[in-house]
């Protein structure tokens, strides 16, 4: 990824936040036919190794299951906010009108060792937590044991458990640090109330 040094985030906490905030990742990797991508919710596991460990699941049918993607290096991309940016409300559009528009985005990637986990208890455990994070705003929250046994019995049977040990973690916020103070006021401004607009003022001059 390229990543200018001012786009640069290294705050592995802040990256993480991320990660917990926009789950569903895009699983990058390289195989007998080439590149291919899964999407995939991962739950991470913030506490196991140095930049956490990220668990989920995937299809038994899926080409990613098969023994020979085992132990391969992967790459999971992590999208947070992103938005297209006008320089129509710029300040610096009436000085002097050079400005062009960009896009704004948040995004982390997490590399390391791809492990298939054939467990059915821990296939369990994963869905249980996965479930319950993901349902516990909801005013009714599903959970796991509303369904029949048989029923989840034969959905373990379809799924295979993935984990991904997190050995390099690479963060690129480029919510407008490169535009001078005035622009960004503009910016955060123009887009109130979306989450750019807090990105922005984090990272503000």
């Amino acid at each position: 990824m390229y990543l200018p040094k001012h786009f640069a985030e290294t705050d592995i906490g802040v990256m993480q936040a991320l990660m917990r905030a926009h789950p569903l990742a895009a699983l990058v990797t390289l195989g007998p036919d080439g590149l291919d991508a899964n999407h995939i919710p991962l739950h991470l596991d913030a506490s196991a190794g140095p930049h956490g460990t990220l668990r989920g699941h995937i299809a038994r049918a899926n080409p990613l299951a098969n023994d020979s993607t085992v132990n391969r290096k992967i790459l999971a991309i992590f999208k947070g906010p992103d938005c297209y940016i006008s320089p129509s409300g710029y300040a610096t559009k009436a000085e002097h009108g050079k400005v062009v528009p960009t896009w704004n985005y948040a995004a982390v990637h997490a590399y390391g060792e791809l492990r298939l986990i054939d467990d059915r208890d821990w296939l369990r455990t994963q869905l249980d937590g996965l479930t319950a994070e993901h349902e516990a705003e909801l005013p009714h929250p599903w959970a796991i044991d509303d369904a029949p046994a048989d029923y989840i019995d034969k959905m373990l049977g379809a799924v295979v458990g993935i984990e991904i040990t997190i050995d390099r973690l690479v963060g690129k916020w480029k919510v407008s640090q490169n535009q001078p103070a005035v622009n960004q006021a503009r910016l955060i401004a123009a887009l109130d109330g979306q989450p750019m607009a807090d990105l922005i003022r984090q990272r503000q001059q």
